[in-house]
């Protein structure tokens, strides 16, 4: 069997089975050839996106060894294991865990440990074990573990350069002048004299505590009084630090290496392990695909990915704060149940046109937004509670050019204009350029003879050639 992919115009072989490979069939053979070779060859469209989900899931397997997983496309997985081996037996007892899951799964694995990332790829992808030092074995890897691609990859063998080691005895200023920059860059990375940034599949949390089972559970009560009991362990360490949690996220690992994330958020900071269980009781419930332990679990893990500092709170006498708690609490519940996505908070926007100056964001979210434009102390409000959009046409009868309106039209009743405070010009967002929103408005609040109040604005002015002007009703003060 062979995938096969379209290059150039024609089609190729981009991965063969070891059955195939046995025959002679490689990677890069055009599909006519491999038929010609082997007619009985069975052939599949490769499918990239199902390879990177694929990948994904496999990460997601290898969080059971630790929380930092990074992907290394298309094929390898790289595991950040400091702290974190002792709790497998050590990194031999780890790899040899692990590779035995994922074999479960059909794959076909080779793995090394290194001090760096780019030492540990190369290790696997270029095994050596006739030597057992690190940078002995580093020095005797080929080239091509360099991953420069083919046409430098070729011009290094053709220079003599067939090693690391023979790489490492070159000046490194001769090498950049000839095969690149980023060739000595990619050099440094491997033999650890150069950091690896990683970029992990999940951040790490900044609190990740885990329990193992000898016996895998199969019921989900008592995998959620486990999970109680992370919580405990991680409100005493969020205690000690003086933080509290905003995200919490529970993962349930099944024996047939299937894993289930579960992620709540909180709208303040908190460690109280009753009021987070509370959240990921309400988001069990909410699910559409219950939890399943199959054939039971038999590793969950919690961690904490985001954190605040969390000071003790004075309580008010009159109560205050106890009320405010309360309307956290369900606020978190109501976002927990319904999605956070849907329950939906103002915040002022970056903007100074009315419409825009107010945007929807989660209420659970993490944004910060600045400050509402609040007016002095005994003045009336300077906008209204209710706003409509877009704003509604109305007739007016005003004074021109420039006067206040006197009497107005809207939903076929006449209002006279008894009192009026105006008008607030507001320019237009000239970088926009919206639908010839170049305008400039005039506001003014009114009031009519049975006290009910508008505001309402003139957009454009008397004179302009280009666009008359109209009057518009924008919001309703109560």
């Amino acid at each position: 069997m062979a995938f096969v992919e379209k290059v150039g115009g024609a089609m190729r072989l981009s991965a063969v089975d070891p059955v195939a490979r046995r025959l002679g069939l490689t990677p890069g053979l055009t599909l006519a050839d491999a038929r010609a070779r082997e007619p009985g060859l069975k052939v599949v469209d490769n499918d990239p996106h199902a390879d990177r989900l694929w990948l994904e899931r496999l990460a997601d397997l290898c969080l059971r060894y630790t929380p930092r997983v990074a992907l290394d496309p298309p094929d390898g997985l790289i595991l950040d294991i400091t702290g974190c081996a002792h709790l497998f037996g050590g990194e031999g007892a780890s790899a040899g865990d692990l590779a035995a899951r994922l074999g479960r799964f059909g794959a076909m694995v080779s793995h090394a440990a290194a001090a760096t990332p780019d030492a540990s790829r190369a290790r696997a992808r270029f095994p050596h074990p006739a030597v057992a030092d690190e940078a002995e074995v580093i020095r005797h890897l080929p080239v091509v573990a360099l991953r420069l691609g083919e046409e430098r990859t070729g011009a290094l063998l053709r220079a003599g350069l067939k090693t690391i080691g023979d790489l490492t005895r070159r000046p490194m200023a001769g090498i950049a002048a000839r095969f690149g920059a980023d060739a000595v860059g990619a050099l440094n990375r491997l033999i650890g004299t150069e950091d690896t940034p990683l970029r992990y599949h999940h951040a790490p949390p900044a609190i990740s505590i885990g329990r193992r089972f000898a016996d895998p559970i199969a019921h989900v009560e008592y995998a959620l009084n486990v999970l109680a009991e992370l919580m405990a362990a991680a409100a005493e360490q969020l205690e000690a630090q003086g933080h509290g949690g905003r995200c919490f996220e529970a993962l349930f690992f099944r024996s047939d290496n299937h894993s289930r994330r579960l992620r709540v958020e909180t709208g303040l900071a908190t460690r109280d392990p009753q009021v987070v269980m509370r959240l990921f009781r309400e988001r069990i419930g909410a699910l559409d695909d219950p939890l399943d332990p199959g054939f039971g679990y038999d590793f969950v893990r919690l961690g904490v990915p985001l954190t605040e500092p969390l000071a003790t709170v004075q309580l008010k006498l009159e109560g205050g704060s106890v009320a405010e708690a309360e309307v956290v609490a369900l606020v978190d519940r109501l976002a927990t149940r319904l999605g956070q996505g849907r329950l939906c908070r103002f915040a002022p926007g970056d903007s100074h046109i009315p419409e825009r100056a107010q945007v929807m964001l989660p209420v659970a979210g993490l944004f910060e937004p600045g400050g509402w434009l609040l007016p002095e102390a005994g003045e009336p409000p300077l906008r209204p509670l209710q706003m409509f959009d877009p704003p509604m046409l109305i007739e007016v009868i005003a004074e021109m050019p420039d006067g206040p309106p006197r009497r107005f039209r809207w939903r076929r009743t006449l209002h006279d204009v008894t009192r009026y405070e105006g008008p607030e010009r507001i320019a237009s967002e000239w970088w926009r350029h919206r639908d010839g929103g170049g305008l400039t408005r005039d506001y003014y609040r009114v009031e009519d003879g049975g006290g009910r109040r508008f505001w309402i604005f003139r957009r454009g002015l008397y004179g302009d050639e280009e666009a008359s002007p109209g009057w518009y009703l924008h919001g309703l003060f109560a």
